[in-house]
């Protein structure tokens, strides 16, 4: 019997143009590509996994190349590398997108890694097991990634302290919150998907009764809040960052941190001045790629 085949659909590509291609991709696949870098490199490969005729992947191809000619065209500077096309084992997919996940140690406090992984925390280090989905955030987008650093960083020692991830995604966040001793945990998201996915992965991890995960509209919240926490956690769209700046920092105790990711380099200089302006002090901040990320100390006594 022949074994089950599955078209591979492979860009390779500079690093910097991920994003935008990426994009390209799942807007004509339907699914969201698995990047792979190897430590150092400067190209980024691209890769969809699909079940489709010949003919059907032929014009997939044909749409592929004129999204980059129009990428170009706006301004990007696209190479013309092909969409390389090959045929592979069903059973061999099943194992092969695995090493796009590797385990993510944020410094001696927190290790993330997938399910399948043998990797066991070292002293002092909580353990996080989250396989990706669908939803948004395995911990090594750099967005997610400078979040989690911001939340190992300002976990409670001495004193206890709260956390809020508003577009909580996976509840990555979140559930490292509750591994790292946050009290109370809080978290949102307007996504039914995200939300059902997030109280999945905090039962996965045993956090699910030290949380609360609830589907909200940031846009529909009170613009006053009597619960406030320590630290924000907001890994949302540019446009929401701008538009609910109070309702956001009405969730934010005096002397907490906020959090703010999701954001174009292009865009950060915006968002800073705009929370830098509500009185808040910029105390860290990191580029990667093509984005940019923040956090935020607003006035009075320091967390």
């Amino acid at each position: 019997m022949k074994t089950p085949r599955i078209a591979q659909l492979s860009v390779t590509l500079a690093s910097e143009m991920e994003e935008p291609v990426a994009a390209l991709l799942e807007r004509f696949t339907g699914e969201p590509p698995v990047s792979f870098r190897r430590e150092g490199a400067k190209v980024t490969e691209l890769s969809c996994y699909l079940r489709r005729s010949p003919a059907k992947l032929a014009a997939l191809r044909e749409k592929f190349s004129a999204g980059l000619q129009a990428l170009r065209e706006m301004g990007l500077k696209c190479s013309t590398t092909p969409l390389i096309l090959k045929s592979i084992p069903k059973e061999d997919w099943a194992e092969s997108w695995k090493k796009h996940f590797p385990p993510l140690e944020i410094g001696s406090a927190l290790l993330l890694k997938p399910s399948w992984n043998r990797r066991k925390a070292k002293p002092g280090q909580v353990e996080l097991i989250l396989d990706p989905g669908l939803s948004f955030g395995t911990g090594h987008h750099p967005t997610t990634e400078f979040c989690l650093r911001q939340v190992v960083k300002w976990r409670p020692r001495k004193q206890p302290r709260s956390l809020l991830d508003m577009g909580t995604g996976t509840g990555i966040l979140a559930i490292a919150a509750v591994k790292l001793g946050y009290l109370p945990v809080r978290a949102f998201d307007f996504d039914p998907e995200s939300v059902r996915v997030a109280g999945e992965n905090a039962a996965a991890n045993d956090a699910a009764a030290a949380m609360k995960i609830t589907r909200k509209d940031l846009t529909r919240l009170p613009l006053a809040s009597r619960e406030r926490y320590d630290v924000v956690c907001a890994n949302m769209e540019f446009d929401l960052l701008l538009r609910e700046t109070n309702r956001i920092l009405n969730r934010l105790k005096p002397g907490g941190v906020l959090v703010l990711a999701g954001i174009l380099k292009k865009q950060y200089a915006q968002v800073r001045q705009a929370y830098e302006k509500a009185g808040l002090k910029m105390i860290a901040t990191r580029g990667q790629k093509e984005w940019q990320s923040g956090a935020f100390q607003s006035a009075s006594t320091p967390v």
